[in-house]
Order: structure tokens, then sequence, then C-alpha cells
């Protein structure tokens, strides 16, 4: 059965493995009139603020909403977006960023996929959400599959029966932002997990 095409950014799903999902967020600054950021958008932070992230480079996570204080009726005011140029001071961004994290996101791949994908990354494909839900629209980049370290890693493919035909364009993909997870095997096993054949450090 085909899949639907409807991206929708990185949805997160919950945890890798038996770590215990307490499904909390973490609060960023985000500047006054900065651009444009929508639910599920992929974040990154410099020089102190939240920023929509790209492809290429790191990635903080995930935006799941703001909340910020209207500069205009002066209301504590909270959303699932970012609007362009919102001149409000205190705006805040709550992001899913724990390193463990799954997420799902929509392939932009026009063709099949194959299972034999899962454990290959890519960076994302961004594309800016829109009206009336204000959902991102970013999908993972599959014409820039490797197995080089890249922004995601394939961990699966999605138990949703509306998008998880591997055969058929824009399956969903479960992933991890492997950027997030800081490897090497010259840490002490005590603070390693393995994480599909990767090693992860846990910070003390």
């Amino acid at each position: 059965m085909a899949n639907q095409d409807a991206a929708f950014g990185l949805r997160a799903i919950g945890k890798v493995g038996q770590n215990r999902d307490n499904q909390g967020l973490s609060e960023y600054s985000i500047a006054a009139s900065s651009s444009a950021i929508y639910q599920n958008d992929p974040v990154k932070t410099s020089g102190g603020y939240l920023l929509v992230a790209g492809a290429g480079g790191d990635l903080r996570g995930a935006l799941t909403g703001v909340f910020f204080t209207d500069a205009s009726t002066s209301k504590p005011t909270y959303a699932n977006h970012l609007k362009a140029s919102n001149t409000a001071t205190d705006i805040v961004g709550f992001v899913v960023d724990d390193p463990y994290e799954r997420f799902e996101i929509q392939s932009n791949n026009a063709g099949a996929s194959a299972v034999t994908d899962v454990g290959k990354t890519a960076d994302l494909a961004y594309t800016a959400g829109s009206a009336p839900n204000f959902v991102s629209k970013v999908e993972f980049n599959d014409s820039g599959l490797n197995t080089t370290a890249q922004q995601l890693k394939i961990m699966g493919i999605s138990k949703d029966p509306s998008n998880n035909d591997v055969a058929s364009a824009n399956v969903n993909w479960v992933v991890v932002i492997a950027c997030l997870l800081y490897t090497s095997d010259a840490a002490d096993d005590s603070l390693r997990v393995d994480l599909g054949g990767r090693r992860i450090i846990k910070k003390s």
C-alpha cells in the first residue's frame, strides 16, 4: 500500500531501549525577531540562542512549542510554533533534546527504500512549515544515505500502517539524532550503552 506523503518534521516517539522516558522538555532562549520555527522543526543553538536548523551541522533536538509575552497585548502566550519577526524579549522554546530520544521522520525518497537502509545515516532536508497547523515539513534526505557521520541515523521503520511500506515512496523512518550521541571505544565500559552497534557515552 502506498505511503501517505505528509511530512511532519521530527516527531518524538520515545527513548531507545529500556531508558525511562519522562517526556521532559528543555527550555532554550530565542532571540527577538528570530526566523520562524515550526512544531517538530529540528533546532540548533548559536550565540546562546535557539535557531531552526538546516541540513548539515549539529542538531540540538526538535521544537514542540514556545512561550512569550505578547509585545502588543502583554499577554502570556503559548504556541506550537514561533512566527517570524516576533518582537517579544522573553521567548522560550521547548525542545525534545534527550540524546536517547527516537523520532519518526518521513523520507523524501520518491521511490522504494530498503530494509538494508536501517543503520545508515543522512542529513535532513529542510522545508518551512505553513498554515493552518504550522507543523514542520522537514524530511529525511534519502539521497544522501551513507554510513559516515551525518545528522540522523536510521534505527528502524515506523509501525504506522499508513507509512511503513518500505517498498513505496515516503516511508517513515525511526531515527536518532546522531550528533547528540558521543561515541568512543576508549571510554570506560561502565559508561557505555550499546545502540545498534554504536558505543554511547553516558554523561556523568
